[in-house]
């Protein structure tokens, strides 16, 4: 298979699964169609990840010796979803329902892409620190918005989420690969209207917590209103953490719910 056919079949098997998930989703579809993107190891937003990221940040040879690709993938939720998360207060149960189900899915998908990449002739794995949440750090060693974003995905909003083709309303994951495909470039236009001509800054002004500002955003701020959300949401998992840290679901929202970037680029 060429490098073309060989990325496209990919974008296709990591579709199928998808949609073949949502299929099985009670009492309905959670997620809409996935984008996926290409991420090369060597670009200097990858290799510039412990200075933007995090000095502890793994980087994907890390992962693997002979990383060539970081492949990701955004899967949108539905709109609902986000139309209905989008009132003051806390986020919805269905908001944090469909956060569990679909890290819950992400692990099967990968082990999927895995299996066929590897009856392609090449490697993928999973990096370790995607499962991990460092609470007194407030932060991942593992940013898949970063690498979205040189996977040309979308690009950073003033919400620090990912503005991706399909909003920012969604979830990212993936894995480091040797896979032989080209890569694909960072997108040069600001999705986020505010720092393309500062025409919005909405999620500045609903964020509960006051985490969002125009020069900077605030993550312990962010998290604190997160874990007032996990109080309430119990019983439908908690992605980050096992046992007595298993807390309820770590979530929020409202700066991605019901904003001009939510369902798709403004």
């Amino acid at each position: 298979m060429n490098m073309k056919n060989l990325k496209q079949f990919i974008i296709q098997e990591t579709i199928r699964f998808v949609e073949t998930a949502n299929r099985a989703a009670v009492p309905e579809k959670i997620w809409k169609t996935p984008l996926v993107g290409f991420a090369d190891v060597r670009h200097p937003a990858i290799r510039n990840l412990k200075q933007t990221a995090g000095e502890h940040h793994q980087m994907p040879e890390d992962v693997m010796e002979d990383a060539v690709i970081v492949l990701v993938y955004f899967v949108p939720f539905q709109d609902f979803l986000s139309k209905e998360n989008k009132d003051k207060g806390l986020a919805t149960k269905d908001w944090a329902q469909a956060y569990e189900t679909t890290n819950a899915m992400f692990s099967k998908l990968n082990q999927h892409l895995i299996r066929v990449i590897e009856e392609q002739g090449f490697s993928a794995k999973e990096s370790p620190e995607a499962r991990i949440f460092y609470r007194d750090e407030v932060i991942s060693h593992w940013s898949f918005r970063h690498f979205a974003y040189t996977a040309g995905l979308g690009t950073f909003g003033l919400n620090n989420m990912l503005i991706t083709e399909q909003g920012c309303a969604g979830r990212i994951n993936g894995l480091v690969t040797n896979l032989r495909v080209s890569p694909d470039q960072p997108q040069q236009e600001e999705a986020c209207l505010f720092k393309r001509n500062g025409s919005c800054g909405l999620c500045l002004q609903v964020c509960p917590a006051k985490a969002i500002t125009e020069q900077a955003y605030d993550r312990r701020k962010c998290y604190a209103q997160c874990l007032k959300n996990a109080e309430v949401h119990t019983g439908l998992g908690s992605s980050y953490s096992q046992g007595n840290e298993a807390i309820g679901s770590e979530v929020c929202g409202k700066c991605v719910a019901g904003m001009p970037c939510a369902l798709k680029r403004p």
